[in-house]
């Protein structure tokens, strides 16, 4: 067992905001991947796959290769949870109290997870949610370009407002959520099935109307041909902006082109747009450091996978490995919020030992995962049990971040998301700050600064809470890599 389980984790590592990820993607070539729903129906249950057969796999797992062994709980009756998920969350209830697992260690479906990382994500609209309680209503953060909203009319900063299976009874949002909460919503928008159909009444600059959209399979792509990889010049000056939306393999050919260009034209000042990326895989996220690397050496660390000690012979450092395409940075700026984890994390960390104060993160604090899952299965089932079973951390050893990376960067800017305009538009708010400390103007606010609480230096200094990413409490395998999709 040791040879195969070596094997296949060294195909699974993976960093994800909400748990999830890639079991040994290898993708290839560039541009869009289609989309495929879920593989159905999944394996039909052997004679082996009963619930205490199932939850003694789990359990296993989590005996062998959680990341804090000390803190699982012990004495936990299987007989007494109905279900594999449930008596997971009571194995490591100890390591969420302490802020250390929130929900990375799950069990899920191998088709499920394959069906993602071979094509992209499950079928649905294509596009990531924004719940806004302030005013009752749901926003569009993002749409993918060959999904069935973006068809419909449904870009970012549309609101829907109402939700129905028919003109005759849509409900509004502010309803739904009062009857039901905010599951309510994710129960309306209906199961990631190809062919089930809402009627969303929306608002945007054209006015409120009623739309119907159906979901289906689409086409995701990691770098946006709209906004994904662009040059902004200001003031005789050209910044290169990049938007990530995950980190999955179909990513790596894009990465390079948008890199070479920045070579190409020069350009070492860069924006790095992760606000909406919960993650993905570790290799991914390693060809990045690389790509930022021209001016390192195959000698400098660019980060350390560490697993616990009686797994330390798993233990990888990735150093810098600099590409055809690869740039040598003057200034970075990251931005983030809320839903930037993990992969994205990673980058954003292992860069600052060598970037010091020529780095920032704008907008919000990140999430706080700096450990990652590994993907065991139990094949006659359909079960991968993604389980907690590393660390990362930068060249000096720092992985301490579960509250988010801004209390570690010192410079941090706070920036809003400003859903009015489109992404990479370097009138909004984030980018003009990331723009405004690439160019060498101050920072108004720090993020630390700029909680909404009685933390808060003072009134002037707050900025005012972002609306959460709308995400269902057990998320498929596409929405832990993309928090909000639907």
């Amino acid at each position: 067992m040791r040879s195969a389980v070596a094997s296949l984790t060294v195909l699974s590592f993976l960093l994800a905001s909400c748990g999830g990820g890639g079991g040994g993607s290898t993708g290839g070539g560039g541009g869009p991947i289609t989309v495929a729903p879920t593989p159905s129906p999944t394996p039909a249950p052997t004679a082996g796959c009963g619930l205490s057969a199932r939850q003694s796999f789990a359990k296993a797992v989590i005996d062998e290769w959680y990341l804090f062994p000390t803190d699982v709980a012990t004495g936990v009756n299987p007989a007494s949870f109905g279900t594999v998920d449930a008596y997971i969350d009571a194995l490591v209830a100890p390591a969420r109290a302490l802020n250390k697992d929130r929900f990375f260690t799950y069990i899920t479906s191998i088709a499920e997870e394959n069906a993602f990382f071979a094509s992209g994500s499950s079928a649905g609209y294509g596009i990531r949610l924004v719940y806004d309680a302030a005013n009752q209503r749901v926003l569009i953060a993002e749409a993918y370009e060959t999904a069935p909203a973006f068809a419909a009319g449904i870009d970012r900063g549309t609101a829907i407002v109402g939700i129905g299976t028919n003109s005759g009874n849509v409900r509004t949002i502010a309803n739904i959520v009062a009857s039901e909460g905010t599951a309510g919503i994710t129960n309306a928008l209906g199961p990631s099935d190809p062919g089930v159909t809402r009627v969303l009444r929306i608002t945007d600059a054209a006015g409120t109307r009623d739309v119907t959209v159906a979901k289906a399979d689409y086409s995701l792509d990691p770098i946006s041909d709209r906004y994904g990889a662009k040059i902004i010049s200001e003031g005789g000056r050209n910044y290169g902006y990049l938007n990530l939306r995950t980190f999955i393999s179909s990513a790596n050919p894009q990465l390079r082109t948008a890199f070479l260009d920045f070579r190409n034209q020069g350009v070492t000042d860069i924006i790095i747009d992760f606000r909406y990326n919960g993650g993905g895989l570790v290799s991914t996220a390693e060809l990045m450091g690389d790509l930022l690397g021209r001016n390192r050496t195959s000698s400098e660390l660019f980060s350390q996978t560490n697993f616990r000690p009686s797994k330390a012979v798993e233990n990888d450092r990735h150093f810098f490995g600099p590409q055809p395409e690869s740039i040598a940075p003057t200034r970075i700026a990251f931005i983030g919020t809320g839903s930037t984890a993990s992969a994205s994390e990673l980058v954003i960390n292992s860069m600052l030992p060598y970037l010091g104060t020529n780095m920032t993160l704008v907008g919000s604090n990140t999430f706080g995962k700096p450990v990652g899952q590994i993907a065991l299965d139990k094949a006659e089932c359909d079960d991968r049990m993604r389980v907690v079973a590393f660390a990362t951390g930068n060249s000096t050893g720092a992985s301490d971040y579960y509250d988010g990376l801004a209390p570690k960067i010192a410079n941090s800017c706070a920036a809003t998301d400003d859903l009015s305009l489109p992404l990479g538009d370097a009138r909004e708010a984030s980018v003009r700050r990331a723009i405004d400390f690439l160019s060498g103007a101050g920072c108004p606010t720090r993020i630390a600064e700029a909680s909404v609480g009685p933390a808060a230096q003072s009134s002037s200094a707050r900025i005012a809470a972002e609306p959460e990413m709308l995400v269902g409490d057990r998320p498929s395998a596409a929405q832990r890599e993309l928090p909000g999709l639907f």
